[in-house]
């Protein structure tokens, strides 16, 4: 079964940057859409951004575009998310998301493979 951990969270400054990572184990993402979200206690879980792995199909929330940047790498069966020029706002637990979708989708009941989620906190 597909397992996903995330790793790369910490504290930033605002202004700073951040590379999360997503590792899969057991299956290759090749075939999949690997999703990013992000959630706030007592918020709703947000998606921010999302790939499909086979052609390199990427989406973006508003809130990040332009901002965050998300990849693949398939030598170690990774999808990364670039984030830089970060806001107090962006703060939350981010989580990866993995399942046979085309086109990714930003909506978390979309998928059924999940991670831990990693901690991204955003002050000076």
């Amino acid at each position: 079964q597909l397992q996903l951990v995330e790793s790369g969270g910490g504290l930033v400054p605002p202004g700073g940057s951040l590379r999360l990572s997503c590792a899969a184990s057991a299956i290759t993402l090749d075939s999949y859409a690997v999703g990013w979200f992000r959630q706030v206690p007592g918020k709703r879980r947000e998606g921010v951004s999302c790939i499909r792995v086979s052609d390199n199909s990427t989406k973006y929330a508003r809130s990040v575009k332009g901002r965050f940047t998300v990849s693949r790498d398939s030598a170690t069966n990774t999808v990364s998310l670039q984030m830089n020029n970060l806001r107090p706002e962006d703060t939350a637990v981010y989580f990866c998301a993995a399942d046979d979708l085309n086109p990714c989708e930003l909506f978390d009941w979309a998928y059924d493979y999940w991670g831990q989620g990693t901690a991204v906190t955003v002050s000076s």
